[in-house]
């Protein structure tokens, strides 16, 4: 016999709020955010908190989790969204504005025990593999341009505003100047 259908259900939803409420909080105050202030925003106790969650390393994973499960659903969702290098600088900053909210979920998962059959650089690099071979085949970004290119570029956009209390806006401003170009050149006249 298993579990009541509407208790999973329930558990399940809380499980939810649990990491909706602490992807916010580690966006605002970082990984060693409050669990309590976790509990509070998902509208639970500490003890449901635990029970879904035996660790802060536990929680902090599953953060991660969704989060690449949603850049990659994003990404699944722009392959046959209009214009591909668009929709490649699309996916790019929701990429940069992940990692300027995670504020050290990495780092704080240094030695944790993770699941193994979940790598989020490689569900990040395919995601980025198939946005930027779809580009190509438009022509819509530089022929020479590699998936390590735009990653990098991601992941240096996200280091240098990786301090900065607009982070998100500021990385924005820098990816859109990098795709419009750093120089004009004149109109032809």
């Amino acid at each position: 016999m298993g579990e009541h259908p509407r208790r999973r259900a329930d558990a399940q939803r809380n499980r939810d709020r649990l990491v909706a409420a602490a992807s916010a909080v580690i966006a605002e105050a970082g990984p060693e955010a409050s669990l309590e202030e976790v509990a509070r925003r998902a509208g639970v106790g500490s003890a449901t908190l635990h029970r879904h969650f035996s660790s802060r390393a536990e929680l902090l994973e599953a953060v991660l989790h969704d989060r690449v499960r949603t850049l990659c659903a994003l990404a699944d969702e722009l392959l046959t969204a209009p214009g591909a290098g668009t929709a490649l600088v699309t996916w790019l900053r929701a990429v940069v504005a992940h990692a300027a909210t995670t504020r050290g979920l990495g780092p704080a998962l240094t030695g944790y025990a993770s699941d193994p059959r979940f790598s989020p650089h490689t569900m990040i690099r395919e995601a980025a593999r198939q946005l930027l071979a779809r580009a190509h085949r438009e022509g819509s970004v530089a022929p020479n341009a590699t998936v390590d290119d735009v990653l990098r570029l991601a992941n240096g956009i996200s280091l240098a505003v990786d301090s900065l209390a607009d982070a998100t806006e500021c990385a924005d401003a820098l990816i859109t100047l990098v795709t419009d170009g750093l120089l004009r050149r004149p109109a032809n006249g």
